[in-house]
C-alpha cells in the first residue's frame, strides 16, 4: 500500500500533532493496559530525534461532547512518563544521532485548541512532551466538524496518525486534521498495515490478486458482538481454509441456525451454562490450528475472566502457541489473555485495533489510513 510515511517527511524542528490512542482503562490514577501506550513509542522517539515539538492528541472514553473529570487524560500523565520513557538510540529507520537524554517529561495542557495549545508549544523544552486534554470534551470530534479540525491543526506544521484503532473513525483528529495538515503514518501504524496485509481479505486470491497467504490459514473469531464479527466470518470465508468460532457469538449463531460454509466450525459440545466450548470442540479446533501456517485470533472461547470457563481459551492459546504459524492477534479481550500470560513476544504481530482489525480484515476501507494514502 502506497501511504505517506514519517520517513519520507520534513520534521526537523516542526510542531507535531501526534494522534495517538491512549482510550484505556484507568483506576485511581492508574492505567490499566500498558499494550496501546507503549505502541507510541518508537514514533515518539522518532520524531524526538527530529527535534520536534510533539503534541499528542487521543481520546478517552464517552464524554459525550462535555468536560468531564472522569475522562481527563490529565489523570495519566505521571504514568504516562513513565511507560514513555524514552532511551538513546540509533533510529531503526535511519534517523540521526541518538537521543542525548534519557526520559521524556509530559507537559499537560487543559485543552486541545487555542491559545493554551500555543502557548505551551511555545515553552517545550528539549525532552519534553506536550499531552493534550481529551479531543472528545468538544462535540466537533465525533461529527468531524470542519472548524473544529481547523482549531485542531491550527497551532502545527504536521500531523502524524499513529493510532491505528481509530482508523475506522471518520472524525476529527483522525481524517478532518489530515486534510488541513501535511500528514503521515507513523511507525507503529506502518506495522499494522504490512502485517495486516498478509492476512486480510484483501491478500487472498477471492479478491483478485494473487493468494499470498501461508496455508493452511486459520481464523479463530470469538467473543461476543456478533453483528461485528458476522460480516468478518463471511469475508473470511472466501479465503481461509477454516474458521473456528466459540464464544458468545457461536451461541447465538447457533440459537439462530445460521448457515456457513463448510469451512466454519461451529462447537459440537459446550461446557455448563454455554460460558465455554466444551472438551470435543477444544480437541477438534487444536487439530486445525497444530497444523496452520497462517492464524488470525480475535475474541475469547468463553466467558474466560471467570473460571472454570477459561479452559477453551486457555487451551486454544497454548495451541497456537505450538503452532509455530505466523499468528496476528488483536482486540482487547485477546490483548488481555496475552498480558496474562506474559506472552506478548511470542505472538508474530499484535494488533492494536479491535473494530479497527475487523474492518480492515473484512476488506473494507478505513478512512484515516485512506486520508494519508499518496
Amino acid at each position: 500500500m502506497n501511504i505517506k510515511k514519517i520517513q519520507d517527511a520534513d520534521l526537523e524542528n516542526k510542531r507535531v500533532l501526534l494522534r495517538v490512542d491512549f482510550n484505556v482503562a484507568v483506576e485511581n490514577g492508574k492505567v490499566q493496559e500498558v499494550f496501546k501506550i507503549k505502541a507510541a513509542k518508537e514514533s515518539l522517539e522518532y520524531l524526538l530525534s527530529k527535534n520536534c515539538q510533539v503534541a499528542l492528541i487521543s481520546h478517552l472514553g464517552r464524554p459525550e461532547g462535555k468536560i468531564n473529570p472522569e475522562f481527563s487524560l490529565g489523570q495519566m500523565k505521571d504514568e504516562l512518563e513513565n511507560m514513555l520513557g524514552i532511551h538513546p538510540v540509533k533510529s531503526a529507520v535511519g534517523g540521526p544521532a541518538p537521543l542525548e537524554f534519557n526520559g521524556v517529561k509530559i507537559k499537560f495542557v487543559s485543552d486541545c485548541i487555542g491559545e493554551k495549545v500555543k502557548s505551551g508549544l511555545g515553552e517545550l523544552k528539549s525532552g519534553e512532551v506536550m499531552l493534550l486534554e481529551n479531543v472528545r470534551f468538544y462535540s466537533g470530534e465525533e461529527t468531524n466538524d470542519t472548524d473544529f479540525s481547523q482549531k485542531l491543526a491550527e497551532n502545527f506544521d504536521v500531523f502524524v496518525n499513529d493510532a491505528f484503532s481509530v482508523c475506522h473513525r471518520d472524525q476529527a483528529s483522525v481524517t478532518g486534521v489530515a486534510k488541513i495538515l501535511p500528514s503521515f503514518a507513523g511507525l507503529r501504524l506502518q506495522k499494522e498495515i504490512e502485517n495486516l496485509e498478509k492476512v486480510s481479505a484483501k491478500g487472498g486470491s477471492a479478491s483478485g490478486g494473487k493468494d499470498t497467504l501461508a496455508r493452511p490459514a486459520v481464523a479463530i473469531i470469538g467473543g461476543a458482538k456478533i453483528e461485528t464479527k458476522l460480516p468478518l466470518i463471511k469475508k473470511l470465508e472466501e479465503i481461509y481454509d477454516h474458521i473456528l468460532v466459540g464464544g458468545k457469538i457461536a451461541n447465538e449463531a447457533m440459537d439462530e441456525k445460521m448457515q456457513f460454509s463448510e469451512k466454519v466450525i461451529l462447537p459440537t459440545d459446550l461446557a455448563k451454562d454455554r460460558l465455554d466450548i466444551g472438551p470435543k470442540t477444544i480437541e477438534e479446533f487444536k487439530t486445525k490450528i497444530i497444523g496452520a501456517k497462517t492464524i488470525v485470533w480475535n475474541g475469547p472461547m468463553g466467558k474466560f475472566e471467570e473460571k472454570p470457563y477459561d479452559i477453551g481459551t486457555e487451551e486454544i492459546f497454548q495451541a497456537v502457541i505450538a503452532s509455530g504459524a505466523f499468528t496476528l492477534m488483536g482486540g482487547g479481550e485477546s490483548i488481555q489473555i496475552l498480558e496474562e500470560h506474559n506472552a506478548m513476544d511470542k505472538i508474530s504481530f499484535v494488533s492494536t485495533g479491535g473494530g479497527a482489525m475487523l474492518e480492515y480484515l473484512s476488506g473494507n476501507s478505513l478512512p484515516g489510513i485512506d486520508v494519508l494514502k499518496d
